[in-house]
């Protein structure tokens, strides 16, 4: 296992993320999976001991249960605390009432309480918030949060599935306030949505935050079970939750381009996918759930392939953004630039 520091931080985590959304079945999260307390703590025990230190629940995933199982996971393996990097979410509706969600003083004082509860723990090492919330200031969210570290309850924060200019004031408002600023982003990215790249991978590498894929298989479109002829096995995600959203004829012509490069490596697709978003510059670790045990290993195995340069370019052609503006003005305009003379 590889790892890789945390944005600017000192603290290391595995290039894998365990995720956990999983686990529970409860409410609408029962679409993306069951897993129950058994099965829990065999993929914890087999993740730590493949050398994963780094978890990530969310307070939403199954309306808490997540948290509460990964909590009793911890104690019946007697897992270390101390060799874990736990990392959970806020944001999310968690009860009734209009101020039983969002990014509010309120609401982040009373959930991270909740989830430390739920965890067991004394302290989250990371504490993200799920989204945007347009109704609270950025301040007062980074004000609560900044609250949260100094009394213990929390090591570092980090920030999710936000615009690259979004994240960049908050972390200068932090700056200006001395407050503890964001460290990581997480968001969504694979061989079938390469987005980020536009401007929030660019965006974090400039200013050194760590980041956390999540959905690296594209909800499982990614994964070699689906093709344009097909709906994909019964059962699979996809089938009945069918997010995140992709361009399926540009994700089919990716599945296309991997099987080849699959095969030669004798490894599943999925592990192709993974292995890519391993070698693009700037990510920390990239997060993956299992249903079963065999999906779990497959996927632990992604960080022992390397893809060559010419699978790399294979890759990166089908799957290319369409280029966009400024992106097409820069490159003509500094045609010139690219490369220093001798």
């Amino acid at each position: 296992m590889e790892y890789r520091p945390l944005g600017r931080t000192g603290l290391y985590v595995s290039t894998i993320c365990l995720g956990t959304m999983t686990w529970g079945g409860r409410g609408r999260w029962e679409a993306i999976g069951q897993v129950g307390q058994e099965a829990v703590n065999e993929q914890l025990k087999c993740a730590v001991e493949a050398g994963v230190n780094f978890i990530d629940t969310a307070n939403v995933y199954h309306e808490g249960w997540s948290e509460e199982l990964l909590g009793q996971a911890i104690r019946e393996t007697v897992i270390p605390r101390e060799d874990l990097v736990i990392a959970t979410k806020v944001r999310g509706r968690m009860r009734s009432g209009i101020n039983g969600m969002g990014l509010t003083r309120v609401h982040i004082h009373h959930e991270v309480d909740a989830s430390l509860r739920r965890l067991g723990l004394d302290h989250i090492d990371l504490y993200q918030i799920h989204g945007l919330d347009p109704l609270t200031p950025i301040d007062e969210t980074l004000c609560a949060l900044d609250d949260l570290v100094r009394s213990g309850k929390v090591r570092y924060i980090g920030i999710s599935n936000q615009a690259a200019w979004r994240i960049a004031k908050a972390n200068e408002i932090a700056k200006a306030n001395r407050w503890s600023r964001f460290e990581s982003v997480q968001a969504y990215y694979t061989l079938a949505g390469r987005d980020l790249e536009r401007e929030v991978l660019p965006m974090c590498r400039e200013e050194s935050l760590g980041v956390m894929v999540w959905s690296p298989l594209a909800g499982g479109l990614l994964s070699g079970k689906f093709d344009r002829n097909s709906d994909g096995p019964e059962g699979a995600r996809r089938t009945s939750f069918d997010f995140p959203p992709v361009d399926r004829e540009r994700a089919f012509s990716v599945v296309d381009a991997m099987r080849p490069i699959a095969e030669a490596h004798d490894c599943s697709v999925a592990r192709i996918a993974q292995a890519w978003l391993l070698q693009q510059p700037g990510i920390t670790s990239i997060i993956i759930g299992a249903k079963t045990m065999t999906q779990l290993e497959d996927n632990l195995q992604a960080t022992e392939l390397t893809l060559t340069a010419t699978e790399l370019e294979t890759l990166d052609s089908a799957s290319a953004l369409p280029v966009e503006y400024p992106a097409w003005m820069e490159t003509f305009q500094n045609r010139d630039r690219m490369v220093l003379p001798d």
